[in-house]
């Protein structure tokens, strides 16, 4: 069996941010607050203190910005649950729309450094 990760059909972005989740669970509407803990266009993972269903349809607005997804997976781990959730109805997160309050893209942080150290590796020429 292949893990999420390779399942997944973009890299996820590392990130923090507060938001006001809702979904209904057996005709009851809930909310709660969640810590958006990583995003890609296609989905994200939330962190929350109570369990969300799976297959359930979860919302959150941003700036600029609204999701809708399903639940994919909710899992606990030792500080809360970690609810995976795939964006539908026409939503795709883009960096340009909304970028989330602490942001870390390691992609982008790997290219960095290796273009760093390729021109560190360039200095200048040692004389014979």
């Amino acid at each position: 069996m292949r893990s999420m990760q390779e399942r997944r059909s973009e890299v996820r972005v590392l990130c923090a941010d507060m938001v006001e989740v809702s979904w209904r669970d057996q005709g009851r509407s809930r909310h709660a607050t969640a810590i958006l803990e990583d995003i890609s266009a296609s989905g994200a993972c939330l962190q929350l203190e109570t369990a969300v269903p799976y297959g359930v349809e979860i919302r959150w607005e941003c700036p600029n910005q609204k999701f809708v997804g399903r639940v994919r997976y909710c899992t606990y781990r030792e500080i809360g649950y970690f609810v995976g959730v795939e964006f539908e109805g026409g939503t795709r997160w883009s960096k340009q729309v909304y970028e989330p309050c602490h942001f870390l893209d390691l992609e982008r942080l790997i290219a960095r450094s290796k273009k760093k150290t390729r021109e560190e590796g360039k200095g200048p020429e040692k004389p014979n």
